[in-house]
């Protein structure tokens, strides 16, 4: 194979409900060990992350949290953040699967794994070898095996050019997203390095183009998420509520019974967009009057 099988890949794909050690060891991955494209595919069409300046939820973010036996505790709210050490990258065995925050994990997305930074951190990756960075959106925990610090997307390993060697020596930066609001208008060394144009690596080709996701951030959601804002015994109180929130957001705002005999549940969704979900969270909050909680239906 043109990709070779990376070792101590992240496994931080989870239920909500479940722990972060079950989440690790669940047993709905289909393969053993993880792997690429059959052939190493041209990433250079593929943009970095864009830093945003996010709210940030419980989602993927319990702290303390244990996985293998071993303990972890996140760092500070927007704490500074440097440290060297190997990165790996995780491929076809996530695609697909839900990140720790519930997102849809995609290799061709610039997104990453990593054990204490808050969810999302956006990160400037540098390879210590070659000095090609990125800049990824860490939406998921890992890498647990050995003395990795970070797990890249595909795209992401691609871009830096070890994606074939499976693991490279980093420098991971946290970037603040304020600041880069900040410096959108000016010529700072990050905002220079993010308008770079990627050099072409060996093997990319325009015969042979990774798929683009819709988002490379990785804000994409399962078909069936939805959020709830209130339940209620009275039919009318649901029905108060439903027409209150349907002016503040274009997805759909109804009201779902499961049963005769259940509460009147007020749903906004479906919602595929995890960026649009924090959103529209804080919006019915401050205008709304009330806190929505992500359900699956």
């Amino acid at each position: 194979m043109a990709s070779v099988l990376c070792l101590g890949l992240a496994a931080c794909n989870n239920q909500p409900t479940q722990s972060e050690s079950d989440r690790y060891q669940a047993s709905r991955y289909q393969v053993q060990q993880d792997y690429g494209p059959g052939a190493p595919l041209d990433v250079s069409h593929v943009p970095d992350a864009v830093p945003k300046i996010e709210p940030r939820t419980s989602a993927g973010n319990k702290s303390p949290y244990t996985v293998l036996g071993n303990t972890y505790t996140l760092l500070p709210e927007d704490a500074p953040y440097v440290e060297e050490g190997m990165a790996s990258w995780y491929g076809n065995k996530f695609h697909g699967h839900q990140t720790s925050n519930g997102e849809i994990y995609n290799m061709y997305g610039m997104t990453a794994a990593h054990k204490t930074l808050r969810i999302p951190t956006y990160v400037k990756v540098t390879n210590l070898d070659n000095n090609l960075s990125v800049i990824v959106r860490v939406n998921d925990r890992g890498p647990f095996h050995g003395d990795r610090i970070i797990d890249l997307s595909y795209a992401a390993a691609r871009k830096l050019d070890y994606a074939e060697r499976g693991t490279a020596r980093v420098r991971v930066e946290a970037i603040d997203p304020v600041a880069w609001a900040n410096s959108r208008d000016g010529s700072t060394e990050v905002m220079a390095q993010a308008a770079s144009e990627p050099p072409k690596l060996r093997g990319q080709t325009l015969e042979n183009k990774a798929p683009l996701p819709e988002s490379v951030e990785g804000y994409q959601l399962p078909a069936n998420t939805f959020l709830q804002a209130g339940a209620f015994s009275s039919k009318d109180s649901a029905n108060s509520l439903r027409e209150k929130l349907g002016g503040l957001t274009h997805y759909p705002v109804f009201v779902a019974q499961a049963t005769k005999n259940s509460l009147y549940r007020v749903r906004i969704g479906p919602i595929t967009d995890n960026y649009d979900l924090m959103q529209i969270r804080e919006l019915v909050f401050r205008k709304g009057g009330v806190r929505p909680h992500v359900v699956y239906q």
